[in-house]
């Protein structure tokens, strides 16, 4: 879907939004291409572009051409500086849901279903689409199956994939599911997710041109997978929280990206 400029969407009357809850199917499937766009604080984003912000541990404001503006694991403690449209939660965690979401939200798209079912989200709303891959969280000695999500938003000609609280590698219904990831956000704790090592096997599998580290902890963890990966990923460190990227930004050479805060 090609992403309506700014000024034709504020001037249309009519806003059409559909959620099917339906099985899941690769949404994103765009050929990827070369360099890096230029950083910007949260403001009106230009047309064919994205711009993401990272508000601290695994939340992320990322607003749209058309004004969407959606924040990624919302909860009660890392809140937005404007309220979205559309929040996900990918796992029932308290930093990464909450109950108490402020009036304003359209959406609220959780990673697991609370009724014990599968979670199964596909929404189009003015010029953004999402949809949802489920996966598995580890819990002592047993498995919380489909108890998170990895969210894929496509917005600008750009597929975006927020792993949540990932657990396991992936599977190739998994990848199939995905589609083709332009960025991803990883955790990269090392503990409370996935170890770091198969964590970098999950981004091999992944092949984004873009790592934006996100559920850090310390800044000696993310030193250590920055080490890790640094032989397959270019290291960019910028000294903003935001950035904005278009698909003609993209890396040639695929690019960690460690956003300030992380």
């Amino acid at each position: 879907m090609k992403p309506t400029s700014l000024r034709r969407t504020l001037g249309c009357a009519v806003v059409i939004a559909s959620v099917v809850a339906s099985a899941a199917q690769a949404a994103c499937t765009g050929v990827v291409a070369g360099g890096l766009g230029a950083v910007r604080l949260v403001a009106d984003v230009p047309e064919n572009a994205v711009a993401i912000t990272f508000l601290g541990h695994a939340s992320f404001l990322i607003e749209s051409p058309a004004g969407v503006r959606i924040v990624t694991d919302y909860n009660d403690a890392i809140r937005a500086p404007v309220t979205p449209e559309i929040v996900t939660m990918n796992n029932a965690h308290p930093t990464h849901y909450s109950d108490a979401v402020e009036p304003g939200v359209k959406y609220i798209l959780r990673g697991w279903d609370p009724d014990g079912g599968i979670a199964s989200h596909r929404l189009e709303y003015r010029d953004v689409r999402i949809h949802n891959v489920p996966t598995n969280v580890r819990e002592l000695d047993a498995t919380r199956y489909n108890g998170n999500s990895i969210f894929v938003f496509d917005i600008a000609d750009l597929c975006i994939a927020h792993l949540g609280h990932l657990h396991h590698t992936l599977t190739q219904t998994h990848l199939a599911e995905l589609g083709t990831i332009d960025i991803v956000m990883v955790p990269i704790d090392g503990v409370w997710t996935l170890n770091q090592n198969d964590m970098i096997e999950v981004v091999q599998q992944i092949k984004p041109k873009i790592v934006i580290p996100m559920h850090i902890f310390t800044r000696a963890t993310l030193d250590k997978f920055l080490t890790r990966i640094g032989d397959v990923y270019r290291v960019r460190n910028l000294t903003r929280s935001t950035v904005v990227l278009s698909r003609s930004d993209l890396p040639e050479t695929p690019e960690i990206l460690v956003l300030l805060g992380g």
